[in-house]
Formats: structure tokens, C-alpha cells, sequence
């Protein structure tokens, strides 16, 4: 995995697609007054933060506890990240906001826009990963915690912009970029998984 935190902020953005929530938040916030569109915004960054923050501490513990070596876990994860990516390649719907979400003010900034829009199981797994406790101080850790807390920080701003900046992008614009991050996270995946299969090689006894 990546440790500088310019890969890790890549990873985080690649994962959580501050750019694909734009979509969704407009979708389910059609009707707002700006002030309510101002507070699902707000709402939805930090339950999602809540989230992923419960996954950076506890996830490492659950690991150990169910006695899953890093390199399977590490494996699992890749194998969902491509899958993850699979569907931003090929547009299938990741969100699962449908025509009968409720318009209320709490439940759309829980689903679909803190999970799985923004918190998504990509980006839980990604925050495992990014904070191994076998692999990363404290210190290094609460700096990915900063990292995570960064891009969350711009999709919440990208939500407060996202009417003027769909105006601008339009539909299409906004699956073009989705499918291009689609093709980076694909790489991601694929080189978790490389790396894990040659960590099992050299465990492996001679």
C-alpha cells in the first residue's frame, strides 16, 4: 500500500468520489429550501466521517479478532475495490438512490449520501488498509485520519456547489469523470492485490 499522503489523499478521493456524489445529492435534495440543502450537506459529510472514522479505529481490531491475516484481508479488499470500480466504469448504479427516497432532511444525508454515496464499502475498506496497525504508527495513522477528514472536507464543498457545478459539467461531463476515476481505483485494486499475493510468497517456508 501507499504511504506518502499525496497516494493516500489520491486513494481517499479515488474511493469516496466527491465528483459522483454531485448527482446524487441534487437528486435528493430537489425541493430544499437552500437553507435544508445546506444541512443534509453538512449532515451527510459527517455521518460519513463518523463512519469511516468507527472503520480507522475499530476495522484493524475486528481483523485481529476474527483472526484474518492483513495480506487476505488485503486480497478481499482489492477483489471488492475492482468490483467497486467495475461499476463506475460501466455506470451501474452505486448509490442506491431510487424514486421513493425519502425528501425529508435527515434520511437522505444518511442514505443514500453518507453511506453508501460518500462513506461507500470502498472507501471502509480503503481506510483499513491505509491505517494496518502492523504496518503504521499512531502518528501515521491520525495523519491518514487528517487525509480522510481533507477529502471529505471537499465533497461537503462540492456538495454546497454541486447545482451550479452540474449547470456547468451536465450529466455527461459528471460520467466521464466517474469513469476515469473508475479506471484509476480499477489500478488500485489490482496492485493491493499483486502486493498481497507476493507478501504470501515470501511468508511462504521454502
Amino acid at each position: 500500500m501507499p504511504t506518502s499522503l499525496f497516494e493516500q489523499f489520491v486513494i481517499l478521493w479515488v474511493v469516496v468520489d466527491p465528483i459522483g456524489t454531485i448527482p446524487v445529492f441534487v437528486a435528493v435534495t430537489a425541493g430544499m429550501t437552500p437553507a435544508a440543502l445546506r444541512r443534509t450537506a453538512f449532515q451527510a459529510a459527517g455521518v460519513a466521517a463518523l463512519v469511516l472514522g468507527l472503520f480507522l479505529v475499530l476495522g484493524q481490531f475486528l481483523i485481529d479478532a476474527l483472526g484474518i491475516s492483513l495480506p487476505a484481508f488485503q486480497i478481499a479488499g482489492g477483489l471488492i475495490l475492482f468490483a467497486f470500480a467495475f461499476t463506475m466504469i460501466f455506470g451501474q448504479p452505486l448509490n442506491g438512490a431510487g424514486a421513493g427516497t425519502e425528501r425529508g432532511e435527515g434520511m437522505p444525508a444518511i442514505f443514500p449520501l453518507a453511506v453508501p454515496s460518500i462513506a461507500s464499502p470502498g472507501a471502509m475498506l480503503a481506510i483499513v488498509l491505509l491505517t494496518d496497525n502492523h504496518r503504521f504508527s499512531v502518528p501515521e495513522q491520525a495523519m491518514t485520519a487528517l487525509v480522510m477528514l481533507l477529502v471529505l472536507a471537499c465533497a461537503l464543498v462540492l456538495m454546497l456547489l454541486a447545482a451550479p457545478i452540474l449547470r456547468v459539467i451536465r450529466g455527461s461531463g459528471a460520467a466521464i469523470v466517474s469513469r476515469v476515476m473508475g479506471m484509476v481505483l480499477a489500478a488500485v485494486a489490482v496492485d493491493n492485490i499483486i502486493e498481497a499475493v507476493r507478501v504470501l510468497i515470501a511468508e511462504t517456508p521454502a
